[in-house]
């Protein structure tokens, strides 16, 4: 590992770690040791619809965990896999991070239009309310 102790702050760093630990990256190819569970968990994680990330996860998770329960003796297969899931996930919670911001963006915006209105409605009421002839007034002839 880079750097001597320190909390983990990201999985990405787990993962550069293990990358630099390593010598190589072995994550790059986002490969597996294992035949991949489907078309799509062979590509590329950085090509990967957003949408499609939580079941490439589920896939992931489910792959390794067989393998855990199978007591595959491979390790270097169970760490590939065990990684293949930290990248995914690094990546779906990257996404929904990115989702997040702009849902808040998007709020922000519409409490301003709101905000907006709120004064707009404001001035209408008060404008009307300077027009409305006063009852103690005698209405004049």
């Amino acid at each position: 590992m880079r750097g001597v102790g320190g909390p983990l702050l990201t999985v990405s760093d787990l993962l550069s770690d293990l990358a630099v630990d390593g010598g190589s990256d072995h994550l790059e190819g986002g490969g597996d040791a294992s035949v991949p569970s489907s078309p799509l968990a062979a590509q590329n994680l950085e090509e990967a619809d957003p949408s499609d990330l939580h079941r490439l996860f589920g896939e992931d998770y489910d792959n390794l965990m067989k393998s855990l329960r199978e007591n595959d003796p491979s390790w270097p297969s169970l760490m590939l896999k065990l990684c293949r899931a930290l990248k995914t996930s690094d990546k779906l919670l990257s996404s929904a991070n990115t989702n997040a911001e702009q849902l808040l963006q998007k709020v922000e915006t519409l409490e301003r239009v709101l905000e907006r209105g709120d004064l707009v409605v404001g001035a209408i009421v008060e404008t009307l309310e300077d027009h409305r002839p006063s009852k103690s007034k005698p209405p004049s002839k």
